[in-house]
């Protein structure tokens, strides 16, 4: 079953070079047409020349949202791409959904629908051994694309992959 993304993730990941995780860990991975667009790859913006290049190569692509009424009932409490991403994640039976958005994210897994996001795909990609420091690369994407991540959250994920003191 195929994975779909809002933009943060990909927006992030492809802004700090490791865009490649995504694919290196889900293979393919859908995303719905508000999220193209949030990406905004017709400009020359940081990130947006390697998402163009995942959509050329054929692992990242576009799927149509079918069910309308019911991504513009998300749009009450989310934002366009997060409501269609949880809209076609379940129009596609996922099997994950990245988003990194802390309302989009509850509203997700309220509807049954597992999720990770930047900090979950850097973990993984640390225990796999495809990253040499997952302090390194939290720190890339904080300084670099302006992610936002709790200081809790980074000191206890830090903590279970060893990395936590330094």
């Amino acid at each position: 079953m195929p994975v779909v993304s809002n933009t943060s993730p990909l927006l992030t990941l492809a802004i700090v070079g490791r865009l490649s995780l995504l694919r290196e860990q889900f293979g393919e991975i859908w995303m719905p047409s508000a999220v193209l667009a949030e990406l905004r790859i017709e400009d020359d913006l940081p990130g947006s020349q390697s998402v163009r290049e995942a959509i050329t190569a054929g692992w990242l692509r576009v799927e149509a949202v079918k069910d309308h009424p019911f991504a513009q009932v998300l749009q009450r409490e989310l934002d366009r791409g997060e409501a269609e991403a949880i809209a076609l994640a379940l129009q596609v039976k996922a099997d994950w959904t990245l988003l990194d958005e802390r309302e989009g994210r509850r509203v997700a897994k309220s509807l049954g629908i597992k999720v990770t996001g930047v900090v979950g795909i850097l973990l993984r990609a640390r225990r796999e051994g495809r990253l040499p420091s997952l302090r390194r690369a939290l720190e890339e994407v904080r300084e670099q694309a302006g992610f936002r991540i709790d200081a809790a959250l980074v000191a206890d994920v830090l903590r279970r992959i060893g990395e936590g003191q330094g």
